[in-house]
């Protein structure tokens, strides 16, 4: 027996439920778990499945295809490792946190590389036996850095999620395209308010009461993709901007792991610049 996760995206109809699930018992199959929301402003269905069984998947998809309306999306998925790349810069929490996470079998996800544009965290990723690419942008400029980066992800047979642990370059737009929803970034809750190299000194210097950070999908605005997971803790004035800035990386590494997770775990519906997330 296997596992499937089906993913169903599509205008809302009545029944929808009740067909897709005739389908499931006409085939044998037992639901694992079962998720479903409508979007009524948009006219929306999404619906996430775990079902046991034995199918032919492309037989499967036609006769769920054919219960749908027209232009709906359909993924009929077997559980199992995804491939992923991990890009970094200097700083280590983000990525360390990812590595010490796969390291425990807590992420159903293969490390191909890790690629930074500096060698400084190269010890580190070697400890737990994972490739790390030195891409330097020094002499280049941002359109020939990132064509070799490129060529080197596409030198993998396949890859699922692009991670960005703290990578501190502006990707362009021809890099957004190539790798469509799949490049996962975390940056701090302040933003837009706190811009530049220094946020938390001037959330500091603000008095701020929270911190946070967010976890999206990168598009071609910055900051501004689709939002995965996000999580925000109290600090008070007793609180330096160091004080801070450590608060910050903890909820940083979380909030990215954790949006991994829902990534490697096919969770994640994306739409109108949002997310539907079971």
């Amino acid at each position: 027996m296997s596992q499937y996760r089906v993913l169903i995206d599509a205008d809302d109809e009545k029944g929808l439920v009740y067909k897709v699930s005739t389908i499931f018992y006409n085939n044998d199959l037992n639901i694992l778990s079962n998720s479903e929301f409508v979007d009524k402003e948009n006219n929306k269905f999404f619906m996430r499945s775990v079902v046991d069984g034995q199918i032919d998947v492309e037989n499967f998809k036609n006769s769920i295809y054919g219960v749908l309306p027209k232009n709906s999306t359909l993924e009929v998925i077997e559980p199992k490792k995804k491939n992923i790349v991990i890009m970094a810069t200097k700083e280590m929490h983000a990525l360390g946190d990812i590595l010490i996470r796969h390291e425990a079998g807590e992420l159903e996800a293969n490390i191909l590389a890790v690629i930074s544009n500096y060698d400084k965290l190269e010890n580190v990723v070697k400890k737990f036996d994972i490739p790390y690419i030195t891409i330097s942008h020094e002499n280049l400029d941002r359109m020939e850095h990132e064509s070799k980066v490129i060529e080197c992800i596409n030198g993998f047979e396949s890859v699922d999620y692009i991670v960005l642990a703290k990578y501190m370059r502006i990707l362009t737009p021809r890099f957004v395209e190539t790798y469509k929803d799949k490049i996962i970034n975390i940056h701090h809750s302040f933003l837009p308010a706190f811009i530049g190299a220094n946020p938390y000194k001037q959330a500091y210097d603000r008095g701020v009461k929270i911190i946070g950070a967010t976890a999206h999908f990168v598009n071609n605005n910055l900051d501004e993709g689709p939002i995965i997971a996000q999580e925000v803790i109290h600090v008070n004035h007793a609180y330096g901007w160091r004080d801070m800035q450590r608060s910050g990386k903890d909820v940083e590494k979380v909030v990215l792991s954790r949006a991994l997770k829902l990534a490697l775990e096919d969770r994640i519906f994306v739409y109108a610049n949002k997310t539907v997330i079971f």
